[in-house]
């Protein structure tokens, strides 16, 4: 199997047994505490589950900076974006301190971590600033990420953590929700050797479905892992709920038995395109997968980034040798009417852009809004019939 980033086996930062996590929960309660934001609880969730390995914790500003400048850590160590503690408020926290980090998307702010204080640094505007134009591109206010990334705060904790929760996400996800090490688990029962990934923050519709395909046929791939986003997406997002109901419809109904993973994973989208796309990268190989589908617009949002962005960043940035996992790059895909059957356009010889089945978002949310499914030939109808029941619940609660 391919081996983890950074090392020839997964750090294990989450406490296992259920008797030594309720102890060590038990004596969090008596330590200081912070109130986490939603993205450095997500960090945790990620450092917990595995798929951030080889890190321990989060970065201090030096390894910050670093990353965000040269995608790598001070040590040398390849890491595509920081994976940081930013607080507005850190009380009399001090360095040397064992602090409870507190989760900020659950009733009552339980304890999901503990953490060992290395560092309590300021970090400056316009540190913030150069950070984000390095990871997002553009320091334009109206890009989710850069938004949320500028006001995580300007106090960094940076430190080794030891993880005791999954936040939501085990409870909420429970046959969804997979550490990597579970995903890895997984991957040896089912005697997969070649595993591609498909990452995914939106109900799949046939063309990612027969994109799957694709990727699994051409690099004679055993199985495919769908790995599904469950954090938090941008306002008018479908729920993670209803995207996971959708997909293992589609898989259960369109894919045979032992070829397709449904799996999720706790991370808020930082819609850093090419970064991101890295990033992805990195935790699809620890949780076992050989390759990963790079599609256009790749973790993009609006039109900040170039159609194959996150394609060309595996050739022009990523130093060769510094990830094993390899990179399926797709372009668009869509039903030709021509051929009667999905395919990749820029393969579909003397097509016209009018012999392929396009439909925007919105016009697509506008049908299932009116209880209207799109074509077959766009979206299986049993993927339909699902999102019309999700768009009509809305409407009537508006």
């Amino acid at each position: 199997m391919i081996k983890p980033h950074g090392s020839t086996t997964l750090n294990n930062l989450y406490v296992d047994n259920a008797q030594d996590r309720k102890d060590a929960l038990k004596r969090a309660e008596t330590l200081p505490s912070l109130l986490l934001n939603s993205a450095a609880a997500a960090n945790a969730v990620m450092l917990g589950a595995g798929y951030f390995n080889p890190l321990t914790g989060y970065m201090n500003l030096e390894d910050a900076l670093c990353v965000a400048e040269t995608m790598h850590t001070k040590s040398g160590l390849f890491w595509p974006v920081p994976v940081i503690n930013l607080t507005n408020d850190a009380g009399n926290i001090k360095v040397g301190d064992e602090i409870a980090l507190r989760d900020p998307n659950t009733a009552g702010n339980p304890i999901m971590a503990t953490m060992i204080v290395e560092t309590v640094e300021v970090v400056s505007d316009e540190q913030l600033e150069t950070m984000a134009q390095q990871i997002f591109g553009t320091l334009d206010p109206n890009h989710p990420g850069v938004a949320t990334f500028l006001n995580l705060g300007n106090t960094l904790l940076s430190g080794a953590i030891q993880v005791l929760s999954y936040s939501y996400f085990k409870s909420d996800f429970p046959e969804t929700f997979q550490t990597a090490r579970e995903i890895r688990d997984e991957i040896k029962q089912r005697g997969w050797e070649t595993v591609v990934a498909f990452q995914t923050r939106n109900p799949m519709h046939r063309a990612h479905e027969e994109l799957c395909r694709m990727a699994m046929e051409r690099l004679e791939a055993d199985g495919c892992v769908v790995h599904m986003l469950l954090g938090k997406l941008k306002a008018g997002d479908i729920p993670a709920d209803v995207r996971d109901a959708c997909i293992r419809k589609m898989v259960d109904v369109y894919f045979p038995a032992n070829s397709v993973m449904v799996s999720g994973y706790g991370f808020d989208m930082l819609y850093a395109g090419p970064r991101e796309a890295v990033l992805h990268a990195v935790f699809r190989q620890n949780m076992g997968a050989t390759h990963l589908i790079v599609g256009r617009d790749h973790a993009g949002v609006g039109d900040y980034y170039g159609a194959f962005d996150a394609q060309t960043i595996f050739d022009e940035q990523v130093p060769q040798g510094a990830l094993e996992i390899e990179i399926f790059k797709a372009d668009h895909t869509a039903y030709s009417t021509k051929l009667g059957r999905v395919v990749m356009m820029n393969e579909a010889e003397d097509h016209s852009k009018e012999d392929f089945i396009l439909l925007s978002g919105t016009k697509v949310r506008e049908m299932l809004g009116n209880g209207i499914a799109p074509p077959p030939e766009f979206s299986r109808p049993e993927v339909a019939e699902i999102l019309i029941k999700h768009y009509q619940l809305e409407d009537s609660q508006a």
